[in-house]
């Protein structure tokens, strides 16, 4: 029922069954994980557990109107954990609590034309404080409807970076200044109901659809080799025209002629721009022929340490986005035509990648 992987890296969980199900069996397993979070939610937001679950309360009618199979799932989630709803519910509004803007990274897609193998790869460094990572694992869900999902995430969120069995693969930045906060869904459930979609127009329509809270840039791929990127507001979805030019990227600043302005640019994380810049420049060195070890090198990349496309925490300014202990604590690849999901467990200069399979154990 349930599988926790013994090898280096991050925990590899499996569920399978009714949305309850899948809940109760994800709780059961990353409990401790969720409780450690949810401690640590309180701390950084200067809130405690109980102010943490009567803000997500909040939330709860919202969970239940736009998506009552993820509201039954986290359901299951506090049953499995043994926690209050409200605790499993604030696990899946995170900053939002707060309106706090966490974390900054960077993101690509390369589209099957620009690779070696002719499949999309697709994937981003995830730059947050260091702490998450003793919260994070890989989940691996077999619902009883919808397709087989995998994705990297902590805490208990049921939402968050990864691929479904149709290939439908999203990855995602945080972005600076935009739309007002607004009262509406978070980011965590609409990244899970990407993972039930079957097409990246399917994710575009559900994005139009689903109104969220605040501001965030998804890099999207699917199995027929299309790629996008969206910037999803507050206001709704903004799509970046690539010119054709077979990738995405994005770091953590406005690209759409909307909202690409001087006063966001300024709320932005300094190094998001020279990020941008330096990931397309690796992408372009080699479009055409990328292969999985060069995505490797692209998210290990040193330019502009530390704050580079692999960051580590220093002793310079810290910024609302993320402080100066941020620092890359996981780097992903997926494919999702084989399945896999390559990952590393902190900076990719200074662990391994593990190869996580949506159809078999972790290898």
């Amino acid at each position: 029922m349930l599988a926790a992987d013994d090898k280096p890296g991050y925990p590899f969980y499996t569920a399978s069954g009714s949305p309850h199900e899948l809940g109760r069996q994800h709780g059961e397993q990353a409990g401790r994980q969720i409780d450690r979070f949810l401690n640590y939610q309180a701390r950084v937001l200067n809130i405690d557990r109980d102010g943490l679950r009567a803000r997500a309360l909040r939330f709860r009618g919202l969970l239940e109107e736009t998506c009552p199979h993820l509201f039954e799932e986290v359901g299951g989630l506090a049953e499995g954990a043994g926690l209050p709803l409200g605790d499993a519910l604030a696990s899946q509004f995170r900053g939002e609590l707060a309106q706090v803007s966490e974390g900054a990274c960077t993101a690509f897609a390369v589209a099957p034309g620009g690779t070696a193998d002719g499949k999309t790869l697709i994937g981003q460094n995830s730059d947050n404080p260091p702490e998450l990572v003793n919260f994070g694992y890989v989940l691996r869900l077999r619902p009883e409807a919808g397709p087989a999902l995998m994705m990297w995430t902590f805490g208990g969120m049921i939402g968050y970076h990864g691929f479904n069995e149709h290939g439908v693969a999203h990855f995602a930045n945080s972005l600076g200044g935009g739309p007002g906060w607004k009262l509406a869904l978070s980011h965590y459930p609409l990244k899970r109901m990407i993972l039930e979609q079957r097409s990246v127009d399917d994710v575009v329509r559900l994005m139009r659809s689903v109104p969220v809270c605040s501001n965030g840039n998804y890099v999207l791929g699917d199995g027929s080799g299309a790629i996008a990127d969206v910037e999803l507001t507050s206001d709704g979805p903004e799509l970046i025209d690539n010119g054709q030019q077979g990738f995405v990227a994005h770091a953590n600043h406005y690209l759409c002629t909307r909202y690409a302005s001087n006063e966001n640019h300024q709320q932005s994380v300094p190094d998001s721009f020279s990020r941008q810049t330096r990931i397309e420049e690796l992408i372009r060195a080699k479009l055409g022929s990328v292969t999985l070890e060069d995505t490797k090198t692209f998210l290990r990349d040193h330019a502009g340490k530390p704050t580079g496309i692999c960051r580590h925490s220093h002793d310079g300014e810290n910024h609302s986005m993320l402080d100066n202990s941020g620092k890359t604590v996981a780097s992903l690849i997926a494919e999702p035509a084989s399945g896999s999901l390559h990952l590393s467990c902190g900076n990719p200069c200074e662990n391994e990648f593990v190869t996580y399979s949506l159809h078999d154990a972790a290898t």
